[in-house]
C-alpha cells in the first residue's frame, strides 16, 4: 500500500485483503509503529508471517487459536472491548503465525519495527494491570497489557482506555516527540471502538480534530494529542500503539504548558464511580 496522506484514516482506507485495518510503517511514513486489524468469519483461518515486526494478538471481539511457529496459544477473549480486559499473546520477528476462530472474531495486532528476537508469551488478562486515571469528567480507564513495566517487548507499546460517555481522555493534551528528560521520542496510533459520537483533537506540528468511529485509525507523528473525547451517553475505546528510538521502552511526554495545570486540580475531585468499567472478570460498572 502507497502511504497514507490523511492523520484521520476512516474505517476501510487501508483494508487489504484479509485486513480490514492495516498500518505499516511505510503506510504511515514513519518508521517504527504498526496496526492491523484481522476480521475471521467463523472456522476462517489466517495465515502470514511477521517479517520485521513484533506484534501482538489481542481479541476486540471473540476467541481464538494462536500457532506460532509451533507454539500453540488459546485466546479466550470477549464479547467486546466494553465487556472484558483481554488476555493476549506476543509473536516475535521472523515467526510464522496461524490466527484461527471457532466462532468469528475481530483481533487487534499492534506492531514495531524490531531488532531483537523474543520468545512466542501468553499475557493472562488477570495479569493486566488496570490503572484509574484522572478524576472528575476526566476519570478513565487504563489496561496497561503492554507497558513497559508490564510487558517485554523489544520496541512495541500497547495500552487499551476505557473513557465513560461524557468524559475526556488523552487529557491534558500532551506530546513525545522531542528527546528531553521526561520525554520520549515515539509514534502513536490511536485505533478507536465507540457506540456513537466521540472525538480526537492532535494539534501544533500536526493538526487535527475529527469525528471518530468504529474502526477509525488516528496517527500521531508528532505535536500535541488529546484530548480524546467521548460524547455523553457513549462510552469511547481507544488502543494506543506506539514505538520508537530509544534503546529503553518508555511512555514519556510533555505536558502542553498551557493545560498542564489540570493535573493539579484533580486532587479536589472525586474519581467517577464509573471507572473502572471492567476486570479480566467482567462488567465492574454499568
Amino acid at each position: 500500500m502507497k502511504a497514507v496522506s490523511a492523520v484521520h484514516i476512516s474505517r476501510g482506507a487501508t483494508t487489504t485483503p484479509g485486513w480490514t485495518v492495516q498500518v505499516t510503517p511505510e503506510v504511515a511514513g514513519w518508521t517504527y509503529c504498526g496496526l492491523r486489524v484481522l476480521d475471521l468469519e467463523p472456522g476462517q483461518t489466517r495465515v502470514f508471517t511477521t517479517g520485521d515486526d513484533e506484534m501482538l494478538v489481542l481479541p476486540l471481539t471473540g476467541s481464538a487459536m494462536v500457532d506460532c511457529d509451533g507454539t500453540r496459544f488459546e485466546l479466550v477473549g470477549r464479547t467486546s472491548v466494553f465487556d472484558r480486559v483481554s488476555d493476549f499473546c506476543y509473536l516475535p520477528i521472523g515467526a510464522r503465525v496461524e490466527v484461527s476462530s471457532t466462532t468469528g472474531g475481530r483481533f487487534a495486532l499492534p506492531s514495531a519495527r524490531a531488532g531483537r528476537r523474543l520468545p512466542p508469551r501468553y499475557g493472562p488478562a488477570e495479569q493486566v494491570p488496570v490503572e484509574v486515571r484522572g478524576a472528575g469528567a476526566a476519570s478513565r480507564q487504563v489496561n496497561n497489557f503492554c507497558a513497559p513495566d508490564a510487558f517485554d517487548c523489544d520496541r512495541l507499546v500497547a495500552v487499551e482506555l476505557l473513557t465513560p460517555g461524557g468524559n475526556w481522555s488523552s487529557y491534558p493534551p500532551h506530546k513525545h516527540d522531542t528527546e528531553a528528560p521526561g520525554e520520549a521520542v515515539l509514534e502513536e496510533i490511536y485505533y478507536f471502538e465507540t457506540r456513537g459520537l466521540a472525538y480526537q483533537r492532535v494539534y501544533g506540528t500536526t493538526d487535527v480534530l475529527a469525528e471518530v468511529g468504529a474502526g477509525d485509525v488516528v496517527l500521531v507523528p508528532n505535536g500535541y494529542h488529546g484530548p480524546s473525547m467521548a460524547a455523553p451517553g457513549y462510552d469511547l475505546y481507544y488502543l494506543n500503539v506506539l514505538a520508537g528510538p530509544a534503546a529503553e521502552r518508555s511512555m514519556a511526554c510533555a505536558d502542553d504548558p498551557a493545560h498542564g495545570w489540570i493535573r493539579s486540580s484533580w486532587s479536589g475531585q472525586p474519581v467517577d464511580p464509573r471507572v473502572p468499567m471492567t476486570n479480566h472478570l467482567g462488567r465492574t460498572s454499568t
